[in-house]
C-alpha cells in the first residue's frame, strides 16, 4: 500500500539532507583552499597535499551535491574520502569519536553512503537529465 504523504514528502526530505550535506561539505572546502571564513580550522592548506586534495573534493563534489549532478558517484567518492580521512587522521588518536574528533566524517561518511545508494531525490540536475532522457 502506499502512502500519498511519503510519496510527497521522502523525495523533498532527501533532497534537503544532500543539499545541506553538500553545502556543509562546500564549506569545509572554502576553508581548506582559502582560509575562509577567516578563523576557521584547520584553515588554508598546501594544495598538493592529502588535505590538498581533499579540500578539491570538498569544494566541487559539496557543489556538485547540492546540483544534484552525479550524485551517486560523487557521493560514493565522498563517502570514501570521508572514510579514509576517519581512520588516517582522527582514529589514530583514539578509539572514541567523542575524543578524536571524527564524529563529522562519520557521519559525512554515512550520510554520503546513504545518497549513493538512493540518489538525489528532488529538486535535482540529475532527475531534470533524467526527464529529458525520457521524454527523448
Amino acid at each position: 500500500m502506499t502512502n500519498p504523504f511519503n510519496n510527497v514528502w521522502s523525495p523533498r526530505v532527501l533532497a534537503a539532507l544532500r543539499i545541506i550535506a553538500g553545502l556543509l561539505f562546500l564549506a569545509h572546502g572554502t576553508v581548506k583552499l582559502f582560509g575562509f571564513p577567516a578563523g576557521a580550522q584547520p584553515g588554508q592548506v598546501e594544495l598538493l597535499t592529502l588535505f590538498g586534495a581533499g579540500a578539491i573534493l570538498e569544494l566541487v563534489g559539496g557543489a556538485l551535491l547540492v546540483l544534484g549532478l552525479f550524485t551517486r558517484p560523487v557521493a560514493f567518492v565522498l563517502s570514501g574520502e570521508m572514510a579514509v580521512a576517519y581512520f588516517m587522521f582522527h582514529a589514530p588518536s583514539s578509539f572514541f569519536p567523542a575524543v578524536n574528533g571524527g564524529d563529522a566524517a562519520i557521519l559525512f561518511s554515512f550520510i554520503f553512503l546513504y545518497l549513493a545508494v538512493t540518489g538525489p531525490g528532488a529538486f535535482s540536475l540529475d532527475g531534470l537529465r533524467a526527464r529529458k532522457l525520457a521524454a527523448a
